[in-house]
């Protein structure tokens, strides 16, 4: 397959996300009791793999959402720009987690391909997701997605109000 052979040529990767480590501090701190209450901790590890299931890049990222509210990553290479939005959503009936995905490819001889999708994944606490933002089938790039309750070790406090209290 083309994207296959276009990962090859990826050097450069960077993890970028909606909000920085010094911003995401300054929520922790400026946070209201009502939204701590709600508040999720997303963990967000990103890899590279070789054909071999070698990992060659691996970078993670944890991030405070409110439910409902996306937390974007962007992987960036030489000829692949990955973009996806995980937005965790708590209902009674069950929770999910959506996951909103771009994705821009550079192929040679054809040029720039772009290719969009969106995913409605079951979710439970504390599990992890994986997301594959090339298909299941070109699995060279994993996203691994676990939400859990906010917890302030600071103040305490954990957050994510259980489910019937949210509706």
């Amino acid at each position: 397959m083309i994207r296959s052979l276009c990962l090859v040529y990826i050097f450069i990767f960077s993890f970028a996300s909606v909000l920085d480590a010094q911003e995401q501090q300054q929520v922790r701190t400026r946070m209201n009791p009502e939204l701590r209450r709600r508040a999720l901790d997303i963990e967000i590890n990103a890899r590279v793999l070789t054909a071999e299931q070698d990992v060659i890049w691996d970078e993670h990222e944890r991030r405070i959402a409110i439910p409902g509210s996306p937390v974007g990553i962007r992987l960036v290479g030489s000829n692949l720009i990955v973009s996806v939005q995980f937005t965790p959503i708590i209902q009674r009936q069950g929770n999910v987690l959506v996951a909103q995905g771009q994705i821009w490819i550079e192929e040679p001889g054809i040029g720039v391909s772009y290719y969009t999708s969106i995913q409605t994944i079951p979710m439970e606490f504390n599990e992890p997701i994986y997301f594959f933002p090339l298909g299941a089938s070109d699995s060279k790039i994993e996203i691994i997605v676990t939400v859990s309750p906010y917890r302030d070790a600071a103040a305490g406090e954990t957050g994510a109000a259980t489910e019937n209290e949210n509706q």
